[in-house]
C-alpha cells in the first residue's frame, strides 16, 4: 500500500464508487460478500488498492497546501515539477498563538514589524510528486484554496 487506507466512514461515503471498483474487477456483491466472510486477506488487498487509487485521484488535484502552527505558517503551492513556499515565522512572540484567531488577527495587524521573518523558497519533487503532497498532508497539512498563499505571494511580489 503507498498512502494510508481509507477510514470506514471514508469507504461508507465512497460506497458507489466501490461498488464501480469492484465492478472493474469482475466482482459481483455476492463474491464481494463470499470474499469478505472467507478470504479476509483479499478484501484488504481490494480496500488497500481502492485506497490508492482514491489518494491518487485526491492528490493529483491538490494546488495549495496549508500548515499553521502556533508560531509559523507555511504556505504551499504545488506546481508541475516543485513546491513553491512561502513560511512566516514569529521571532519572539510567545505570547501569539497563530492557531487562534486572536492570534492571526495580530499577524495581519504586525505583518511587516521585525517580529516576523518571511521566507520563500522553491522545492523540486523527488521521483514521486503525490507521494510527496501526501507527506505533507500527513505531516498536518490541510489541502485549501489558496488564497493565503496568493495573498502573501502578491505581497513579495510588490516587494
Amino acid at each position: 500500500m503507498k498512502y494510508i487506507r481509507l477510514t470506514k466512514e471514508q469507504l461508507e461515503e465512497l460506497h458507489q464508487e466501490f461498488i464501480n471498483f469492484l465492478a472493474t474487477q469482475s466482482i459481483t456483491a455476492d463474491e464481494w460478500a463470499d470474499i469478505k466472510q472467507n478470504k479476509p486477506g483479499v478484501a484488504e488487498e481490494e480496500i488497500d488498492v481502492f485506497s490508492d487509487l482514491v489518494w491518487e485521484g485526491v492528490l493529483g488535484k491538490v494546488e495549495y497546501i496549508e500548515h499553521i502552527s502556533k508560531h509559523q505558517v507555511h504556505l504551499f503551492k504545488v506546481e508541475d515539477k516543485q513546491f513553491r513556499l512561502i513560511a512566516l515565522k514569529l521571532n519572539n512572540q510567545e505570547e501569539v498563538d497563530l492557531t487562534t484567531k486572536e492570534g492571526f488577527q495580530w499577524l495581519r495587524e504586525n505583518l511587516l514589524s521585525n517580529d516576523i521573518e518571511l521566507f520563500n523558497a522553491k522545492k523540486e519533487f523527488s521521483d514521486d510528486k503525490h507521494l510527496d503532497v501526501f507527506k505533507l498532508i500527513q505531516q498536518g497539512g490541510n489541502i485549501t484554496k489558496g488564497e493565503l498563499f496568493q495573498y502573501f505571494d502578491t505581497l513579495i511580489s510588490k516587494k
